[in-house]
Order: structure tokens, then C-alpha cells, then sequence
């Protein structure tokens, strides 16, 4: 590589790992965001950085102990050729 693509390369890298660490807060003078639909009242900061149930499902840590055999799949079908 030339020595401009390693100077935009290395730019770049050091753009991208410069970022705030702050909480977010609202700009003095600008609106919230709009309500979702359905819902009369007006969210607050920490309640729209929260992501909902779908969005973030909770994982399951359950661990095995030891193998066991795989159910049948009906919708495990071999490629198509």
C-alpha cells in the first residue's frame, strides 16, 4: 500500500475509536423524541435507551450436563440440486 492509503487507514482507525463515554442527555430547546403509538405518556431518557423484550430477548443459561439426541426436524431438508 502507498503511503496515503496508510495515512487515511490510520485516520480513520483513530476516528472511529474516539467516542463519549457521557450519559446522554437532552439538548436544551429540542423536542423529545414522538411517543410510540398507543401511548399517552411522554417517555423518559432512560426509558427510551431501554430496549424492549423483543429487541433483547433474555438468553437462557441453562448448561448440559451431557449429550442428548437431537429431535427430529421436519424443516431440516436436504439442498435442493
Amino acid at each position: 500500500m502507498s503511503r496515503p492509503r496508510y495515512l487515511a487507514l490510520a485516520c480513520g482507525l483513530l476516528l472511529a475509536a474516539c467516542g463519549s463515554q457521557q450519559d446522554l442527555k437532552q439538548v436544551a430547546g429540542q423536542p423529545v423524541p414522538p411517543t410510540p403509538y398507543g401511548r399517552n405518556d411522554t417517555l423518559t431518557a432512560t426509558e427510551l435507551l431501554e430496549p424492549s423484550p423483543q429487541a433483547a430477548p433474555a438468553r437462557s443459561v441453562e448448561l448440559r450436563r451431557q449429550s442428548e439426541e437431537r429431535e427430529d426436524d421436519p424443516f431440516d431438508l436436504p439442498p435442493e440440486g
